[in-house]
C-alpha cells in the first residue's frame, strides 16, 4: 500500500503544479482588463491634454459614483507606449497618430495648436519663420536683432517624447539635433512658467495652455505665426497654421468603462469643459 501511495505522489504534485499554472496565465491575461472591472480607468501620456482628460474624468465620477480615473502624464510617446502594452486603459495623444501606429484606434476630443511664447515684457510683436529657424538654430542670439531689447535669447525647447516637440520640428524643417537649446522643458505648465521667469526666454506651447494662462494675468504673450493670431478664434476659423488634434488612443475597440469615458469625453456634456481650456470642441 505504502509503495503504491509513493508511485502516485509524483503525479498529484505534476497535477497540481498545473493547476496552479493554468490559474496565474488566467490572472495575466485578465490584468489587462482588471482597472475597468474595478470600476477604475488609468490614462497616461500628453501634458496637452492631460488637464482636459482630468476636468472630464471629475465630471465623469461625479455622475458614475464608485469610478475613479486616474490621468497621469508623461508626453505623447508615453500615451501611445502604454496604450499598445497595457499598462495604460487609455493613451492621450496630442497629435495625429502615425502610419507606425495604425494598430492603435484614436478618438478625438477637442482641437489646438503650438504657440510661441514671449515674457510679457519684451517688445517683439512677432518673428518670421526664418528669423524663429535661425533662433533655435543658435544663429541669432540677442534680441537686438529681431527688433527687441540688446538681451540675449533664452532658447526653450521641449524634451523628446513630446508631440509638441515633433510638430514645431516638422513645420519649420528643424531637426532637433539642430537646436541650441538653453532649457529643456517637460510638459506645457513647465514651459509657461520658464517664459514667464525669464524676460529673455522664448518657448513653445499648447495655444490652450498658454492663451488660459495668458489670461489669468501669468506674464506671457503669444506671437502671431504665419501673420496669424495664435488664438482659439484663428483655430477654430481653421487659420491658425500649426494646429493639431487631441486623441485618447486605445489597441483594441473600447468597451465597458473605457467606451463609456471616451463616448462622454466626446459628447456635448463636456463642451464648456473643452472651451474653457482655451481648446476647440469637436464637431457632432
Amino acid at each position: 500500500m505504502n509503495e503504491n501511495i509513493a508511485q502516485t505522489n509524483p503525479r498529484h504534485g505534476l497535477l497540481l503544479a498545473l493547476g496552479l499554472l493554468s490559474l496565474l496565465v488566467a490572472s495575466c491575461g485578465q490584468s489587462r482588463v482588471t482597472s475597468q472591472s474595478a470600476n477604475r480607468l488609468t490614462l497616461t501620456g500628453s501634458s496637452t491634454v492631460a488637464p482636459l482628460a482630468t476636468e472630464i474624468a471629475r465630471r465623469y465620477e461625479d455622475q458614475h459614483p464608485g469610478v475613479r480615473i486616474d490621468v497621469q502624464t508623461g508626453g505623447s510617446a508615453r500615451g501611445i507606449a502604454d496604450a499598445r502594452s497595457g499598462v495604460a486603459d487609455i493613451g492621450m495623444v496630442s497629435r495625429d497618430l502615425k502610419t507606425s501606429e495604425s494598430d492603435l484606434l484614436a478618438f478625438t476630443i477637442a482641437g489646438d495648436g503650438i504657440a510661441l511664447i514671449v515674457n510679457r515684457a519684451n517688445p517683439v510683436t512677432e518673428l518670421s519663420d526664418e528669423q524663429v529657424v535661425a533662433i533655435y538654430r543658435g544663429q541669432i542670439r540677442n534680441w537686438s536683432h529681431v527688433g527687441g531689447e540688446d538681451r540675449t535669447i533664452t532658447v526653450v525647447n521641449k524634451a523628446e517624447g513630446r508631440s509638441t516637440l515633433e510638430l514645431f520640428l516638422s513645420h519649420f524643417g528643424l531637426e532637433n539635433s539642430e537646436i541650441r537649446a538653453d532649457v529643456v522643458i517637460g510638459d506645457n505648465e513647465q514651459g509657461v512658467k520658464t517664459v514667464a521667469g525669464l524676460p529673455g526666454a522664448l518657448g513653445y506651447v499648447s495655444i490652450g495652455t498658454a492663451e488660459t494662462d495668458a489670461a489669468r494675468g501669468v506674464s506671457i504673450r503669444l506671437l502671431p505665426m504665419g501673420g496669424v493670431e495664435a488664438s482659439v478664434s484663428s483655430l477654430q476659423q481653421g487659420r491658425f497654421p500649426l494646429s493639431r488634434r487631441l486623441n485618447l488612443v486605445s489597441s483594441l475597440p473600447p468597451e465597458g468603462l473605457a467606451k463609456s469615458f471616451i463616448d462622454f469625453a466626446r459628447s456635448a456634456e463636456v463642451a464648456d469643459l473643452v472651451a474653457g481650456l482655451a481648446f476647440v470642441p469637436i464637431r457632432p
